[in-house]
């Protein structure tokens, strides 16, 4: 059986590989999905300096602190760059690279000049992304919540509850349609130093 690392996308968690993770689980697989610095359930680590690489040595020291071997590394949306560089950090202990609707930059590119914003961010010392408004009425309109949006409002540690995966909560996929849906409506996080 393999071994699969989940990489979440912008503004979510490790829990959106819920469904995914259950089926490869039961498959026989060993899955870990976690979730990066300053995201999802880890928001109140957002802090400067986290960037796409020391995202990316997260993964590795995941991989070197488990001893994982021949490991499938399986990233999406804005993670593609972390899994790009946690490929060069750990390649030895890598398998293969799946890239599931996933920011892979060419050589010279850069994410603000490809990426291009249907609304305006939300922007705080520390992270850019969609308003909680945007991301509920058009990024996430078609994803029921599976509960309500997680406490992160003012005084909160983004300061203003408008980036990041912790105000969009949890979204519920239905038992009959793929998990990866959510992967082509995730949109890209920034962090700033």
């Amino acid at each position: 059986m393999a071994t699969y690392v989940l990489l979440h996308g912008a503004y979510q968690g490790g829990w959106i590989w819920q469904p995914v993770a259950t089926r490869l689980r039961a498959a026989g697989h060993t899955v870990y999905a976690p979730t990066l610095d300053g995201c999802g359930e880890r928001v109140h680590l957002l802090r400067p300096g986290i960037t796409v690489g020391t995202q990316a040595q997260e993964i590795a020291q995941l991989l070197f602190y488990e001893d994982l071997q021949d490991v499938v590394l399986v990233g999406t949306s804005a993670e593609g760059m972390v899994l790009c560089r946690a490929a060069e950090l750990a390649r030895e202990r890598l398998a293969r690279l799946v890239f599931v609707d996933a920011l892979a930059l060419l050589p010279g590119e850069q994410v603000g000049s490809i990426v291009q914003r249907a609304a305006p961010n939300a922007t705080t010392a520390l992270a850019t992304g969609p308003t909680k408004t945007d991301a509920e009425q058009r990024l996430f309109a078609d994803l029921p919540p599976a509960h309500p949006p997680s406490p992160c409002g003012p005084g909160s540690a983004d300061g203003g509850g408008h980036v990041l995966g912790a105000v969009l909560g949890k979204f519920h996929i239905p038992e009959n349609s793929s998990a990866l849906i959510m992967a082509s409506a995730t949109p890209f996080c920034f962090c700033t130093t």
